[in-house]
This record gives C-alpha cells, sequence and structure tokens, in this order.
C-alpha cells in the first residue's frame, strides 16, 4: 500500500487538474443561478402589472422552464462530482504491489446483513443509507467498504437515533482466526451497551486488564472469546496506529470472528459532497476522503498478518 505522504504528489499531479475542470463547471452554474435571480426578479416586476391571470401563467412558464433547466444541471454536477474523485483516488491506492483491480459502485452499499454480523452495534436500524461502494483484494484479503448512514428507533422518545456514520469495512481473510474479538471506544460504551452484552453472552468476556498499553487500554474496551492470544491480534505497533489516528469526532471500531474482520470509521462529515457557491479545490477535502480509507484498509492488512 502506497505511503500517504505520496498522496500530495499525486494530488498535484491529477487530482487538483480535474477538480479546476469541475470547478469551472461549478462557475458557469454560479453564473446560471445568478441570471435566474435577476429574471426572477423581473419575472416579479411584470406580474406586478399584469393582471390577466392566463397571461401571467404563460409569462411565468419560460421561467419555470429555465429553473428546471438549472437544477437538472445541479444535479448532474454534484452526482458526478464524487464519483470521479473517488475513482481518481482509488488508481492511486491501487497501484500498490498488493492490490487487484478496485472496483467502485456510487450507488451500492455493503448489505445490512452483513453490517449486523460485525456484532459492534448491537441494534436493529431503523434506517440503512449507504453510498460509495469499493471492493477489491489486498493479497490474500477480499474486502469491500462504503458510507453507511445508521439510525434506530429511540427507546425512550418518539424519534430516530444516529447508531452509526462513516466508513465501513468488511473483510474475509483466507485463513479463519481462532477466537473472536471485539474492540469498542470506552466512552461509546453507553451507547453500545447490547453489543457487548451479546458478545459476552455468546462465550466473551472483558478482556481489558490483560492489555499492556495502558494508552489503548484507557481509550478502548476489548472483549475476546476464550483462550484469544490477545497480543497476537492486538500487537503494540496496531494499538499506537488507532490511536494516532483516532479523534472526538472520528472513532474506529474493529471486531474479528473467524474468517471475517469487520471495521468502523466514524465521521459526521459529508466528505467529498461538492460545493456550489464556494471551489472544492482543496487538498484537505480530499485528503480527508483518503485518509478513512487508508485508515481502514490499514487496519484490515495489519489484522491478517498479525498471527
Amino acid at each position: 500500500m502506497q505511503h500517504p505522504d505520496n498522496f500530495r504528489i499525486f494530488y498535484n499531479r491529477t487530482i487538483q487538474p480535474e477538480l479546476r475542470r469541475l470547478d469551472t463547471i461549478r462557475r458557469r452554474l454560479l453564473r446560471l443561478i445568478l441570471f435566474a435571480a435577476l429574471l426572477m426578479i423581473g419575472v416579479v416586476v411584470l406580474l406586478s402589472y399584469i393582471r390577466v391571470f392566463v397571461i401571467a401563467m404563460i409569462a411565468t412558464l419560460p421561467f419555470g422552464l429555465y429553473i428546471a433547466f438549472i437544477a437538472q444541471r445541479i444535479r448532474k454536477f454534484t452526482h458526478e462530482f464524487k464519483p470521479r474523485i473517488v475513482k481518481l483516488i482509488l488508481d492511486f491506492i491501487d497501484d500498490g504491489l498488493l492490490f487487484g483491480d478496485l472496483k467502485y459502485d456510487a450507488k451500492r452499499k455493503i448489505p445490512q446483513q452483513i453490517f449486523m454480523r460485525s456484532q459492534i452495534f448491537g441494534t436493529q436500524p431503523a434506517v440503512y443509507e449507504g453510498e460509495d461502494y469499493i471492493e477489491g483484494r489486498i493479497g490474500d484479503v477480499e474486502f469491500s467498504m462504503c458510507e453507511l448512514n445508521v439510525q434506530e428507533y429511540s427507546r425512550v422518545r418518539e424519534r430516530l437515533d444516529k447508531v452509526f456514520r462513516g466508513i465501513f469495512i468488511h473483510a474475509k481473510s483466507f485463513y479463519p482466526r481462532k477466537g473472536a474479538l471485539l474492540v469498542v471506544p470506552t466512552s461509546k460504551l453507553p451507547q453500545l451497551s447490547e453489543a457487548p452484552k451479546e458478545f459476552i453472552r455468546n462465550g466473551g468476556r472483558n478482556l481489558s486488564s490483560s492489555i499492556m498499553h495502558e494508552k489503548f487500554s484507557n481509550a478502548y474496551t476489548v472483549y475476546g472469546s476464550e483462550h484469544v492470544a490477545i497480543n497476537n491480534f492486538l500487537p503494540k505497533e496496531l494499538m499506537d496506529f488507532i490511536l494516532s489516528h483516532r479523534s472526538h469526532t472520528r472513532e474506529i471500531y474493529l471486531s474479528i470472528f473467524g474468517k471475517n474482520c469487520y471495521v468502523a470509521i466514524a465521521n459526521e462529515k459529508d466528505i467529498l459532497e461538492p460545493k456550489i457557491f464556494r471551489s472544492n479545490v482543496s487538498f484537505e477535502l480530499v485528503r480527508e476522503f483518503y485518509d478513512d480509507i487508508y485508515v481502514g484498509l490499514y487496519l484490515v492488512m495489519a489484522l491478517d498478518v498479525s498471527y
């Protein structure tokens, strides 16, 4: 997997020129919107002088058609923006020696039953939405990932509560692991209470006292099945990596069951969603989306070789 420091070079050479081309389209849309605003003022003035209803309706018809035309152009821009940039990011990633071809589908998502099998969140989703599905192979590991927005019915109020929003990865190794593992942020345990309870009911136990990495054991609660070799599942280098890439709004969760590994990286932002009224030519905008993909795939690779 290519080092993330090389990504800025790739951005300058490949992604930035594409962003500038897309920004040219955005500026054209702004001019159309400005003209529509001026036209609307003109229509309002015209209608103030026209008292005949039929004539007034005929006068507003061209304006309505023009607004529909602009709306269609804006939809086309927003729907095409992200896939064009994501495909370039994937071109950079799959240049790594271990990667096979990565496939991308903007509208597809990981099936809900796979999300449920991760046993990370312990919920029955009322809302399960996803997009930006990516699948491929790293060495012997097959993986798929997508952005998810998952919500459940509140237990105390008549509303929907957030369960998870961010990147979710499912990977399948060639060799099954002996044992199961669940790693969740300690600060999120009140919201995730059902997941650890279910894990324990199925024979798991709290292994946090076995973690010799103090900073990690303070930030994360680790559950494992009986006789699981915790140091093989979570070597120090992997715990350091997780700690260095987590934040208050970007928590990392993971679970392992046999051949299957699941990673969830929370992110509340609408990553790579284009703006109309300001420029989208931004390295940070693209880097944030790349970082989530990089962190997820790094964790999958590290977990696969850690035993």
